[in-house]
């Protein structure tokens, strides 16, 4: 039983470190190293909140993705434990399961491309 929770607790452990480092360093130091030539065009607060609209997409982004990467990953061990010839398609759906923090990054650098 302890094995099985240490499989899934480390990715998710780590997506959730990720996740708020990303949160941190994409709300707190573009705030900081905002001008005020930036923010003449925009609405008062408009700023502040893209940047933690980016950092929400990025951190929940990239905890789901540590999430459906632990539970894809523990079972495709399982598989390639009774089947080998399964890694080719066990690793796609990895992969898949990692474009989610993908997708997140990408919506995070398009919301901060609007508002810089």
């Amino acid at each position: 039983m302890f094995a099985r929770l240490q499989v899934t607790f480390v990715p998710l452990a780590i997506a959730a470190v990720i996740g708020l480092a990303a949160t941190l360093l994409l709300w707190w130091i573009p705030a900081a190293a905002a001008t005020e030539a930036t923010t003449a065009a925009l609405p008062d607060g408009a700023m502040a909140w893209g940047f933690v609209g980016a950092a929400l997409a990025t951190g929940l982004s990239s905890l789901g993705a540590g999430i459906a990467v632990a539970s894809v990953g523990s079972a495709a061990i399982g598989a390639l434990a009774e089947k080998p010839e399964l890694l080719g398609r066990t690793l796609i759906m990895i992969g898949l399961a990692e474009g989610i923090a993908i997708y997140g990054l990408i919506v995070s650098i398009l919301i901060l491309n609007r508002i810089l």
